[in-house]
């Protein structure tokens, strides 16, 4: 109730709009579409036609358990073009300093775990154009808390550690500890991170290094190796030292039998010891998760418009209401961690109350506590070191034109 007390005392801040307004005109008038409701629909995670989104919407407003019909959706497409997705990622900040508590209880030996991954996405932000996959999503995302720290956009064709290095500023250096998979293979990368004072654990392969396929040959569990200095015209292109940079490999056996090396600066052996790592690379499958949730759960691939803007803020606005649902329905966990909340069940449970919440309505925060006792009932049971292999198929896209009734 404090975090959505303080939330939305942040979205109803008046000031709020000159920060985010595209145009000068925009939302100085009296009009149904205020900016805080159009906000806060948004972060509710549309997943509808825009009409009836709205409908919904309005009725929420006037306390009613059906809709009603108070604006156009072309009225929404007009206002919309009035303010820029930095209201999300505004908002998003603002979320993950009220959640600061819960982050902080979530840390692995002290530090904050950040998992980093990209996804592709199968969406067309133009008329009459392919459904094929043009855009990026890049991610860090907060694997204890289960909240996404940053979130971005990214052309098709570009390259994931890129995405990486420029997001590099949104880590704390000597805090936060970086899980990557074997994407993000190296020696500039490793150097990077180690010389931003960032810690970091990575899948390696022998592709990648030499010193790994001899490490795996050597049969030990664990080794300090140093690892050559990347080329001079990259550390010039990625401002950092022609250095060579000293890792530990550990070697880490699944429970399936597969043997993996994973890669970190962390030397410390008592402090960080070996076994650890398993579980800690582990973790990282969580930003899969919350992928499947906002693509497939939330229907980003499926966007409420047709221009790029339209798109930046259904995706920033579907990260926001990931995080919102997570923090809410974290309130339900039990102490010992044996299960956590079904995520799809929540999203689904919060959705037709969570705007009025938002907008500070009493009669929808009066069904706040009936909702977390119904996702209370709803929890997935949690079975340590249980795994799936990925099977190889075609992922389901739908196209832009369908939507949830």
């Amino acid at each position: 109730q404090s975090l959505l007390d303080e939330f939305s005392k942040f979205l109803l801040d008046p000031a709020l709009v000159d920060q985010v307004r595209l145009r000068p005109g925009a939302f100085t008038r009296d009009r149904h579409l205020t900016l805080p409701r159009i906000a806060a629909m948004m972060m509710s995670g549309m997943c509808a036609s825009v009409q009836a989104e709205l409908d919904t919407l309005f009725g929420q407003l006037k306390g009613l358990a059906v809709r009603s019909r108070e604006v156009s959706a072309q009225a929404f497409s007009k206002a919309r073009k009035g303010f820029s997705a930095e209201l999300f990622r505004l908002a998003g900040r603002h979320l993950l300093a009220l959640a600061q508590p819960q982050i902080d209880a979530a840390r692995w030996n002290g530090l904050r775990v950040v998992a980093a991954d990209a996804s592709r996405l199968r969406v067309s932000t133009r008329a009459n154009a392919k459904l094929s996959a043009d855009h990026y999503a890049f991610a860090l995302f907060l694997p204890g808390a289960e909240l996404t720290l940053h979130a971005s956009l990214h052309p098709a064709d570009g390259s994931e550690r890129q995405m990486l290095f420029e997001a590099l500023d949104e880590l704390d250096a000597g805090r936060d500890l970086l899980v990557l998979d074997r994407g993000y293979v190296g020696n500039t990368m490793v150097a990077s991170l180690a010389q931003r004072g960032l810690g970091f654990c990575l899948r390696a392969d022998t592709r990648g290094w030499r010193c790994v396929a001899d490490f795996l040959r050597a049969g030990a569990s664990e080794q300090v190796v140093t690892l050559a200095a990347p080329r001079a015209a990259e550390a010039s292109i990625y401002e950092i030292q022609a250095i060579p940079t000293t890792v530990r490999l550990i070697r880490d056996v699944t429970p399936s039998g597969n043997i993996r090396v994973l890669m970190t600066n962390l030397l410390d052996a008592r402090r960080y010891p070996a076994e650890q790592f398993g579980a800690l690379y582990h973790r990282r499958w969580r930003v899969e998760e919350a992928f499947k949730r906002i693509k497939h759960r939330l229907r980003l691939e499926a966007p409420s418009g047709l221009n790029y803007l339209a798109f930046q803020q259904d995706f920033a606005a579907k990260v926001l209401a990931d995080n919102l649902s997570q923090l809410l329905s974290a309130e339900t966990e039990p102490p010992d961690a044996t299960s956590r909340p079904n995520r799809t069940y929540a999203q689904g449970a919060l959705k037709p109350i969570l705007a009025g919440c938002l907008l500070a309505l009493e009669h929808a925060r009066n069904h706040l506590q009936t909702v977390l006792d119904a996702i209370a009932c709803n929890h997935c049971r949690v079975q340590p070191e249980r795994s799936y292999p990925r099977p190889r198929r075609v992922k389901p896209h739908q196209h832009l034109a369908y939507k949830g009734a």
